[in-house]
């Protein structure tokens, strides 16, 4: 499995920008899809945006234009750029890395990062 870090939450206004960070270490080999979840206290957890290790991207239709996820070649890092945030993104985003070995599917998250997007 995989060990996933994030980092670049935080508070910002409605309007403003952040990076979120999600550093991947063990089995970085592999690696297939990366992406990023929220969830809001009471509600399920829902996807946000995944990149596949070819760089095919989904996104939530909520977050279309205004967020772009990437990753590096090495598949040990994915990030978000989330742009023109609202107040209803505010949520817990958990980082999510999917490794395939064999026929064995492996899910892993990160602890979650904090974004508040507040006046």
């Amino acid at each position: 499995q995989v060990s996933l870090v994030e980092s670049g939450g935080g508070l910002v206004q409605p309007g403003g920008s952040l990076r979120l960070s999600c550093a991947a270490s063990g089995n970085i080999f592999s690696i297939t899809t990366m992406g990023w979840y929220r969830q809001v206290p009471g509600k399920e957890r829902e996807l946000v945006a995944r990149i596949t290790e070819a760089g095919t991207t989904t996104y939530a239709d909520s977050v279309k234009g205004r967020f772009t996820i990437s990753r590096d070649n090495a598949k040990n890092t994915v990030s978000l750029l989330m742009n023109s945030l609202k107040p209803e993104d505010t949520a817990v985003y958990f980082c999510h890395a999917r490794t395939a070995q064999a026929l064995a599917l492996r899910d892993s998250w990160g602890r979650g990062t904090q974004v508040s997007v507040s006046s």
